[in-house]
């Protein structure tokens, strides 16, 4: 039992009994003793409690003193926590001729606090039974708010769209087995909704009720051949094909496979996945919402998916070839192509190419390089060989999103121009102005040509300060590349320019094994 303290208030005046702990109990503190002093209004001196107290091992009396009062009965003080969760009570003894506190007392006492909940009820009986002084007892527990749980969708197909081709051990790239399609068959389940679970409120020690966090609603979002369940839980396939994800949105299709994209089959325009098990001829065209696996030569071609595109043979663009993809590009080799990529890009060679991709690009093989042309990646761009001995212009980006710094570069031409307009009605509306302010009558035609080209200047002034509000979000955006780099394990030639976000590096000599990093401003390069 904690060590406590009691008044005895007699013709002499008013002492103080010193009881010591026991079993282990804490001591007396010294503190609590003079507010509870201060609180009933009894002069003393500490210094006089704070040597009784000094190896107090039996009862002690103090003299406070010898001011005659009256009997003071029993009491106790409360301390709530911080969020008003609990509250916890210490009980003082009456002097002798005090009177006890009762439970009615006390609950009147602690309604009076405003503590009206959670009381617990045990622990003062437990007090009334077995009375401990200067002991803390928790007296009343607010309930907590359960808290709930967001809806998770679970989707039962692979959805990670960086998957990675293989390597061989010659140092080849296996473009054969990506598994990046994702085959199902009619009656599969392809995705599930655990819908969100909002919780319960939960209320304080003084009745105050605490929301739960709000949670996060979700629904299945779908495309065609797909059956949604009566409770809308369950999206099930309708058909044999491949399931995938484009931009949340589940889809399953069947599988249009042609054996070569030329003149018997023309462009092709498809709202699932598209195979072409030979090749896709110069001029033609492949539109898909899902991915596109060509597994032989693309030419001179245009190919857009919604998904990945995977060439296992690669691509001679000719020139004029185009790839854009919504997901991963993988092919064996790019060469005189343009290729958009909203994920990663891998391929064993790159060449006279312009290539962007929204993470990384890698041209990791054996014999990996990127010789001429412009690649841009938002993260990394990870290369065996980089640049040519024979001189050939070659510029490598990272740290700046591609979509961003074309969509910031139409903004910056936008603005060209806006004032190249606005430079043209302004003088015009000014002079006729001018002409009106001087008393002078305009034709009616000549008014409502003014009026127009007036309203024409409000409207392109107003979007002029949009467009260079977008301007200052996208800089800010643009200039956040600190953590991009390009990575070489094998040589990068003398005339390679580097950039890494606003900075930029053109390398003197010919360097082996090192990898670039932006630092303070600038692009450095160090040993990997």
């Amino acid at each position: 039992m904690n060590g406590y303290f009691q008044l005895e208030i007699n013709e002499k005046g008013t002492e103080l009994i010193l009881f010591p702990p026991t079993d282990g109990g804490m001591p007396i503190d010294i503190n609590e003793v003079a507010t509870y002093l201060q609180i009933k209004s009894i002069k003393f001196e500490i210094t006089q409690i704070y040597s009784a107290l000094k190896d107090l091992t039996t009862t002690k009396r103090i003299q406070l003193n010898t001011i005659p009062g009256f009997p003071e009965n029993e009491m106790f003080l409360v301390t709530s926590s911080t969020d008003l969760m609990q509250a916890t009570a210490r009980f003082y003894p009456p002097s002798n001729g005090g009177n006890l506190l009762n439970r009615e007392e006390i609950l009147n006492d602690l309604k009076h606090q405003n503590i009206n909940f959670g009381i617990e009820q045990d622990a003062l009986e437990n007090f009334f039974k077995n009375r401990q002084y200067c002991t803390d007892i928790v007296i009343a527990r607010g309930r907590p708010a359960r808290q709930g749980n967001d809806a998770t969708i679970e989707y039962y197909f692979n959805t990670d769209l960086r998957a990675r081709p293989s390597l061989n051990e010659d140092g080849s790239v296996d473009f054969f087995h990506l598994n990046t399609v994702n085959h199902c068959k009619a009656g599969d389940i392809v995705a599930r909704l655990f819908k969100e679970d909002v919780g319960e409120s939960g209320i304080n020690i003084m009745g105050n009720p605490i929301r739960a966090r709000d949670v996060k609603r979700s629904t299945l979002q779908f495309s065609n051949n797909i059956a949604l369940s009566e409770d809308r839980t369950i999206l099930t396939s309708k058909v044999d094909g491949h399931v995938c994800l484009v931009d949340g949105k589940v889809f399953v299709s069947n599988v249009y496979q042609v054996e070569n994209v030329d003149n018997a089959t023309g462009n092709i325009e498809y709202s699932g996945g598209v195979i072409v098990t030979g090749n896709v001829c110069s001029n033609f065209s492949i539109k898909a919402e899902g991915n596109v696996e060509v597994r032989g030569v693309v030419e001179g071609a245009y190919i857009e998916a919604g998904g990945d595109i995977i060439i296992a043979r690669g691509m001679n663009g000719m020139g004029k070839g185009t790839l854009k993809a919504g997901g991963n590009v993988i092919a064996k080799f790019i060469e005189n192509a343009s290729v958009e990529s909203s994920g990663y890009v891998e391929t064993e060679s790159i060449l006279h190419s312009r290539v962007l991709a929204r993470t990384e690009i890698n041209v990791l093989s054996k014999k990996g390089f990127i010789t001429g042309g412009f690649v841009s990646a938002t993260n990394s761009v990870n290369v065996k060989n980089l640049g040519s001995s024979m001189g050939a212009d070659t510029i490598v980006e990272v740290g700046v999103n591609p979509a961003l710094k074309k969509k910031y570069q139409d903004l910056q031409k936008e603005v060209v121009e806006i004032n190249k307009t606005l430079q043209q009605i302004l003088p015009i509306t000014t002079a006729a102005m001018q002409k009106i302010q001087a008393g002078e009558k305009l034709a009616p035609d000549r008014l409502k040509y003014v009026q127009t080209l007036a309203i024409a200047a409000e409207q392109k002034t107003e979007r002029l300060e949009s467009v260079k509000t977008e301007l200052t979000e996208l800089q800010g955006m643009l200039e956040t590349g600190a953590v991009a780099q390009v990575t070489v394990s094998g040589e990068v030639y003398g005339g390679t320019k580097i950039v890494i976000a606003d900075a930029a590096l053109t390398v003197k000599d010919t360097v082996k094994y090192c990898r670039f990093y932006k630092n303070q401003g600038e692009v450095k390069m160090t040993s990997l």
